[in-house]
């Protein structure tokens, strides 16, 4: 076993009630700031942000088997997978917990209105008893049937994930804290990778090292596979694969590494592979790369809109433009979240304005490959928004090499 495999971080220093209630306060407080009598959540990753609980967070993101009512007021009700009830024992975030109707054909066959109608009966009566009048629902996303159903009840659904968005994008000390833990799990996962990045070595089992870390440490998931090699780096988002790495080429991923208390960590790094030199070309697309995101970190600051940091931001050569990154910079925290912040190219189809506030974690991006060329270069870092400025997550180094 590796010395890294054996390092434990210590995580008592994270007051767990304190972040739960701050982040269900969060969610709250947004409902009723949009005139919203509750909210039902599915999607594992905003149950988790409301109310701590986790259970088989990967499985139910596509089988909606739990879910939560949270009225602006009054007890929480979490709908759990069969004989699951003990798994949220000691949270005080809940109040209730009840068996969850799967509201898909494989769970329900030939009965799926039938347990639809019965889904809605019992969420509208939730409603009726701790929302009063207000029948006004959010809802983060819901199975077709179950939304019939509730416009039967007489509910009328709007669109959860703005206030859960919203709720999410500012963090508190707890929060910060376990981001950080997350990051150092993530940078040892990347030590393990550099270490055993030689010649000959596949995508796949270079890629294994970040996963085996993650778990020692107690992490989650991670959400992507995107590593890939040599010409396999351009265009950007090529999965990770059998491809055995050779001699002289760019290796390149991106963590997306749900890590410790299921806090996302978003950085990206470029390698070079073997002892030799690398070429121009290589240096000049990762020293292109560099420049963005260096130029972009020292652009953030707290009051700045979106769409001024958008229009102020490092201008990409035409010759990348195509192959550009979807984002700028982009909210981070449980998973990658709002804002999104576009090319100012991009900003009138795909934009949409809002302000840049402290305590706001953002990833900051930088994809470097020109359509057609021979590789590209990926570098991200993750930063906290402070009254001054940013401060940087991560003290993983770059490729000096690819530097000179």
């Amino acid at each position: 076993m590796s010395k890294l495999s054996s390092i434990r971080h210590d995580k008592t220093q994270i007051d767990l009630v304190r972040m739960r209630q701050y982040r269900l306060g969060r969610v709250r407080e947004q409902l009723k700031n949009l005139g919203y009598g509750g909210i039902v959540i599915f999607d594992p990753v905003n149950l988790r942000y409301a109310t701590g609980s986790r259970n088989m967070q990967v499985f139910m993101l596509r089988n909606p088997a739990r879910y939560a009512f949270i009225p602006v007021e009054g007890p929480i009700t979490l709908f759990d997978f069969p004989n699951c009830e003990h798994l949220s024992e000691g949270l005080e975030t809940i109040d209730e917990v009840r068996p969850a109707i799967t509201l898909t054909y494989v769970a329900s066959g030939d009965s799926l209105q039938d347990n639809a109608k019965e889904w809605a009966r019992e969420i509208a009566d939730l409603m009726r008893t701790h929302a009063g009048e207000n029948n006004r629902l959010a809802v983060d996303y819901i199975p077709a049937a179950g939304a019939i159903e509730l416009s039967k009840e007489g509910i009328v659904l709007f669109d959860g994930q703005e206030p859960i968005e919203h709720a999410r994008s500012i963090k508190n000390k707890q929060e910060l804290e376990a981001m950080k833990i997350s990051v150092r799990t993530a940078e040892e996962g990347m030590i393990r990778m550099q270490q055993a990045l030689k010649p000959g070595i596949t995508e796949n089992e270079l890629w294994s090292h970040l996963h085996q870390t993650n778990i020692i440490q107690g992490g989650d998931y991670i959400e992507t596979r995107l590593l890939s090699s040599g010409s396999r780096t351009n265009p950007w988002f090529q999965e990770c694969s059998d491809k055995v790495i050779q001699d002289g080429e760019l290796v390149a991923f991106d963590t997306d590494m749900n890590g410790p208390f299921g806090y996302f960590t978003d950085i990206s790094r470029t390698f070079y592979c073997g002892e030799g030199e690398p070429s121009d070309e290589q240096k000049r697309l990762y020293q292109t790369a560099y420049e963005q995101i260096q130029y972009n970190i020292e652009l953030l600051k707290p009051g700045m809109a979106f769409r001024e940091y958008s229009e102020k931001s490092w201008k990409i050569p035409s010759e990348y433009f195509a192959n550009r990154y979807f984002t700028v910079a982009h909210g981070t925290g449980l998973s990658g979240e709002y804002p999104y912040i576009v090319y100012p190219q991009d900003f009138e189809e795909k934009g949409y304005d809002g302000v840049i506030e402290e305590n706001m974690v953002l990833s900051v991006e930088s994809y470097i490959g020109a359509s057609g060329g021979k590789e590209g270069v990926k570098l991200e870092e993750q930063l906290l928004v402070t009254k001054d400025g940013v401060e940087n997550f991560s003290d993983f180094p770059f490729e000096s090499k690819l530097l000179k």
